[in-house]
């Protein structure tokens, strides 16, 4: 039986009047080059920028508490 990871990418949200922009999660269904800089919807639903430059989870404190929870 072969075990699959699920690999989640870090993508960056906008901010929206007073919702400051976080680090949110996507769950990566193509290869990384495919995704970055498109705009996807994120684990927890929002619509995110992807980066493949920052890693999931980022170290920062900005980090959208519901994709933090789901990915663990």
């Amino acid at each position: 039986m072969m075990l699959q990871t699920t690999a989640f990418a870090a993508a960056r949200s906008r901010a929206h009047g007073p919702t400051a922009a976080l680090w949110h999660a996507v769950e990566l269904h193509r290869p990384p080059a495919e995704v970055d800089s498109a705009c996807e919807l994120t684990v927890c639903g929002s619509l995110a920028r992807v980066t493949t430059e920052q890693p999931w989870p980022p170290r920062a404190s900005d980090v959208c508490p519901v994709c933090s929870a789901i990915t663990r």
